[in-house]
């Protein structure tokens, strides 16, 4: 089967180029060198040439010679000894009219010169790369100067093809300088490569820049948020769900997550260098679950963060834990109640009637009490199923619920949220039940009061109290043990997110009361408080010096 080949990875495809690259580089600047060396090559042998021949015409030896009867006899001997010393391949002495006197070979002696002389015997040394006896050859001719007059001229040269040996000489050490820069570019470039292989996964350019495209498209589509920090603990990234779960706005790249304004704890989180595994941080309006990872690799090499919003869910799992307890409640009732009937049958079965009934009616009317209590003083329906639900639930563990005779607040339609207000009064009924469970003369008192704009609820315990100094709302804080204290900081969470406040008092005789403020959107209309023949007992004291939270 014809299979259509893989495109070469990035990384190969850079080495290719850069190999290329390297080699024309490497080309270039050996042809330029070639061509700088055979320049150099050719002048020096001009100046080689040059020198040889004036020192030769200036030579006093040779203006002698010239003015001898036989000159070539005197000069042959002397120009063959300076031929082989300066390392030239010929020196030529010859009278004006171009005539030899010398020569490498003696059989070219009284034969003609082959070259120009024009310049030189107007005085000038000059220098030109003619064909001559030996093949061509850079040569420089001067005159010899006698008592003001040309008696003489002089030409020495080197042959074209001793230049060429000479520059390949140096063409051997560029040939060889030109290798080594190719290999070391070769090597370097492959060493570059393969770590950029490693980087890339092997992936080439469509691959990385569709995988760059799936990247962006992923993180913008996903509800969850995605923060990843860099060694430096700077956001490098962030999508458009961890703005709105963290509610930043503008530009985060580049930024400390300290610099964002959110709470320390979440913040700790988002630093720590460990990994975080499912930690549930509140922020002003939601509940978070923050996981860490470091990123893989040698060093610090950054930290991936993951957030999911659990407000639905934490408030969700609230009403299915205040379900659960009336569940339990109903149980209990029913067995109380079957207890009771038992109870009521057997006593009618002995015949005692009169002492049925008034054990049977005295329940009754201990429940339609109660109901009516909270029913009278309490109009918003949520508020009071509520509160019926936790006073069954407080009796069956001992504790004594009741409504304050100040109680009184009418119904709240469209107001505030139903599911705030029972995070609000379910947790801060549950809180004062856990801390005065097991004590004497356990109570709790609600205080429900709806005036004007403003919507106060209380809850009044007479427990141990708080202990001194401690921050009851943060995250984590708890008198029941680890793995829990979230109740407490979902209510001033809600409260926070409709600009309401919570502040906690000690009353006089004991235990801790806490008082929610919201002001509403609308105001309510004035209610009276309940007859006092409905109020319930006194409660557990009177608060004392209020700390706002």
């Amino acid at each position: 089967m014809f299979r259509i080949p893989r495109p070469r990875s990035l990384a190969g495809q850079l080495f290719a180029m850069q190999a290329v690259l390297v080699a024309v580089v490497v080309a270039g600047c050996a042809v330029f060198g070639y061509a700088a060396a055979r320049d150099q090559a050719v002048e020096a042998a001009q100046r080689q040439a040059g020198a040889v021949a004036r020192a030769v015409a200036d030579s006093p030896s040779v203006r002698a010679a010239v003015r001898g009867p036989d000159p070539s006899a005197a000069l042959q001997p002397y120009a063959e000894r300076v031929r082989a010393d300066a390392g030239v391949d010929f020196v030529t002495i010859m009278d004006p009219a171009g005539l030899r006197w010398t020569h490498p070979d003696p059989r070219r002696i009284g034969e003609r010169f082959l070259g120009n002389t024009a310049p030189a015997l107007r005085g000038d040394t000059f220098s030109e790369t003619y064909t001559g006896t030996l093949g061509p050859s850079i040569r420089v001719v001067t005159p010899v100067v006698d008592g003001g007059r040309i008696t003489a001229l002089v030409s020495s040269g080197i042959t074209v093809q001793a230049v060429s040996e000479r520059l390949g000489g140096r063409l051997a050490t560029l040939a060889w300088v030109a290798a080594g820069a190719l290999a070391l570019g070769g090597l370097g470039t492959y060493v570059i490569n393969a770590r950029l292989r490693r980087h890339t996964h092997g992936m080439n350019a469509a691959e990385l820049s569709r995988m760059h495209d799936y990247h962006q498209a992923t993180l913008h589509a996903v509800r969850e948020g995605v923060l990843m920090l860099d060694g430096r603990r700077r956001i490098s990234l962030v999508n458009d769900g961890g703005r709105a779960l963290l509610g930043v706005e503008g530009d985060l790249l580049g930024r400390n997550p300290g610099e964002l304004g959110l709470p320390a704890p979440l913040t700790g989180a988002l630093l720590a260098d460990g990994p975080r595994v499912d930690e549930v941080h509140l922020t002003a309006d939601r509940v978070l679950v923050v996981n860490t990872s470091p990123v893989a690799g040698g060093g610090r090499r950054g930290t991936v963060v993951t957030l999911r919003d659990h407000t639905e869910l934490q408030a969700l799992t609230g009403e299915l834990d205040h379900e659960r307890g009336f569940t339990r409640a109903l149980r209990s009732q029913a067995h109380e109640a079957a207890n009771r009937l038992h109870t009521v049958v057997s006593l009618i079965e002995l015949g005692r009637t009169d002492e049925a009934v008034e054990f049977a009616t005295a329940e009754l009317e201990l429940a339609q009490a109660l109901t009516d209590q909270v029913v009278t003083a309490v109009d918003e329906p949520v508020l009071a199923a509520l509160l019926l639900g936790k006073a069954a639930q407080a009796h069956e563990r001992g504790v004594e619920l009741v409504v304050t005779p100040d109680s009184a607040l009418p119904a709240l339609p469209a107001l505030l949220p139903s599911r705030d207000l029972v995070t609000v009064l379910g947790n801060l009924v549950d809180n004062a039940v856990d801390a005065v469970t097991g004590s004497p003369g356990a109570r709790v008192e609600v205080t429900a009061r709806g005036r004007g704009d403003t919507l106060v609820l209380t809850v009044a315990d007479n427990g141990p109290g708080l202990p001194a100094g401690a921050d009851v709302f943060a995250r984590g804080w708890s008198g029941k043990g680890p793995g829990r204290g979230l109740g407490l900081a979902l209510v001033r969470q809600a409260a926070h997110r409709h600009g309401g406040t919570v502040t906690v008092a000690e009353p006089a005789g004991g235990g801790a009361a806490f008082t929610v403020r919201l002001p509403l959107p609308l105001p309510l209309p004035l209610s009276a408080p309940p007859p006092p023949s409905q109020a319930a007992a006194p409660g557990p004291g009177v608060p004392g010096a209020e700390r706002p939270v």
